[in-house]
């Protein structure tokens, strides 16, 4: 019964990811600050990729779990 890898990367990824969507979304305001990115909100959009794959890996990890039970 080994470590699956999933697991810890998809905590890992769901939670910066979290974070940066949040920060983006509280700065989102700022327009001076994504003057330089054409007015993209880089921090939320790259946020919400980050929060999505690391959805994605933790699912995948319980599956995986949850299929060696039976």
């Amino acid at each position: 019964m080994g470590l699956d890898i999933r697991l810890p990367i998809g905590m890992m990824f769901t939670l910066l990811g979290a974070l940066l969507a949040i920060y983006g979304f509280a700065t989102g305001s700022d327009s001076a600050m994504y003057k330089s990115s054409l007015d993209l909100n880089v921090n939320f959009w790259w946020g919400l990729v980050l929060f999505v794959f690391g959805a994605v890996m933790l699912a995948f990890a319980l599956l995986e779990r949850r299929s060696k039970r039976n």
